[in-house]
């Protein structure tokens, strides 16, 4: 249990680092659009709730509030699935980040998600991301538009 932790741990790292690089980028903008004031549109938030529910919810809740105890690893081991509504470290991490894990999972990671590359376009990922930033409060998405998509 100690050695998954670690590797865990190590994989958080490596990611926060900027050390996984994958050949997996979407094209998208980070332009406000006027009707949320954010990169994506209402159309894409909706078109996103829409996969999340059949996709994600399962693992991340219906409206991306995850699990409870999520901090904590269950009986094998594994930490269950983190909220993705702002409340943790899923806003730490810019679009390309959060587009590889959904593509390629958590298993990179030392984690346990499976991959969505295979049944996602990239145009659905970016939606799946704008539906949970949807649930961020303005204060979360300020911050993580500073750390990465804000030059002084």
């Amino acid at each position: 249990m100690f050695m998954k932790k670690l590797l865990l741990l190590s994989a958080t790292v490596y990611v926060l680092a900027g050390c996984w690089n994958t050949d997996s980028s979407i094209n998208y903008s980070i332009e406000p659009k006027p009707e949320t004031g954010r990169w994506y549109t209402a159309q894409m938030v909706d078109n996103g709730k829409a996969t999340f529910a059949i996709r994600c919810a399962i693992c991340h809740g219906r409206n991306a509030e995850a699990t409870p105890n999520w901090k904590q690893t269950d009986a094998n081991g594994n930490y269950p699935p983190p909220p993705l509504n702002g409340s943790a470290h899923a806003w730490h991490h810019d679009i390309d980040t959060l587009a590889t894990v959904i593509k390629e999972g958590g298993r990179p990671l030392g984690g346990v998600m499976p991959a969505f590359g295979g049944q996602l376009s990239d145009k659905q990922v970016l939606e799946v991301i704008a539906s949970f930033q949807s649930y961020w409060p303005d204060e979360t998405y300020e911050k993580w538009l500073g750390m990465f998509y804000t030059s002084e």
